[in-house]
């Protein structure tokens, strides 16, 4: 309980109300005790808040990759973020509380450059996947220095095995080494291109799910 020490022009000591007095160096002083504001959580800031979790446990494990798939729309924000905003308005499906990423819709990589062509991803042997395209070097902003932007998603594991300078998109082709535990276990696939400068980045192409030999 606080008092009021010399009549009710005095200082105060404690909390009186939602007033609370204390003195410093010699001089005393009043403020307001603030207002408990609890934590809000109507449907839609629950609705909101789940699917930002189904986009955070998709795009972590391949922070470092997204560095150079979103690196053109890093502007007054990270990449990682420049991801998150672009995924969550538009690749979230389901309803709460059931969301779940769309990978056909998601994008790990995003920009202007000619996409991949006849895209394809297998595993035709142990502790590997394959991934094949068309060399399209001669459509649109295409050429055939570009190099591939390829990322392995191993869901159960919340783990991601990417490679950002790939082979040249004239070689059509790309083995990636996976570890042998991953052996039985599904990899979703994404291939991408990024231009030799790496000024330029096409959108990525979402190849399937592709269960490791």
């Amino acid at each position: 309980m606080g008092k009021i020490n010399q009549g009710i022009l005095g200082g105060v000591s404690g909390q009186v109300g939602n007033v609370i007095g204390g003195t410093w160096k010699g001089i005393d002083y009043l403020r307001i005790k603030p207002s408990s504001v609890a934590n809000p959580r109507t449907e839609g800031q629950v609705d909101q808040r789940t699917k930002f979790s189904t986009a955070l446990l998709f795009l972590q494990p391949m922070t470092d990759f997204l560095r150079t798939g979103f690196k053109l729309y890093a502007n007054k924000m990270t990449q990682f973020n420049a991801a998150m905003s672009y995924n969550l308005n538009n690749a979230i499906t389901g309803a709460y509380p059931n969301f779940m990423i769309d990978y056909a819709s998601a994008l790990v990589s995003r920009g202007n450059l000619t996409g991949a062509a006849n895209g394809a991803a297998s595993s035709p042997s142990a502790g590997s996947v394959e991934v094949t395209w068309t060399d399209n070097s001669a459509s649109g902003s295409a050429v055939a220095t570009d190099k591939s932007l390829i990322v392995l998603l191993n869901t159960s594991r919340g783990e991601a095995i990417f490679t950002s300078a790939g082979p040249e998109r004239s070689v059509g082709s790309a083995t990636i080494p996976v570890p042998s535990e991953y052996s039985g276990e599904s990899v979703e696939v994404f291939l991408g291109f990024i231009s030799a400068d790496g000024t330029k980045v096409a959108n990525s192409v979402y190849l399937g799910s592709v269960a490791v030999a």
